[in-house]
């Protein structure tokens, strides 16, 4: 069973924050445009692994 919180709680927002900073704000900065991409993709890509770990996630009975 999939993590909803996870998936669309983290990586949404994390994808769409990510793709903000490096497509819209970061042309806009001529001194640190390449940093700016670049942590933009960074949190855009932590998203999407955010995002596939919530589809992958399944609890697991406690075993003692």
């Amino acid at each position: 069973m999939a993590s909803k919180q996870i998936s669309f709680g983290v990586g949404i927002p994390m994808v769409i924050v990510g793709a903000f900073m490096a497509f819209l704000w970061g042309p806009t900065n001529t001194e640190w445009i390449e940093t700016i991409q670049f942590v933009g993709s960074l949190i855009g890509i932590l998203g999407v692994i955010f995002f596939v770990a919530g589809l992958l996630y399944a609890k697991q009975p406690v075993t003692s």
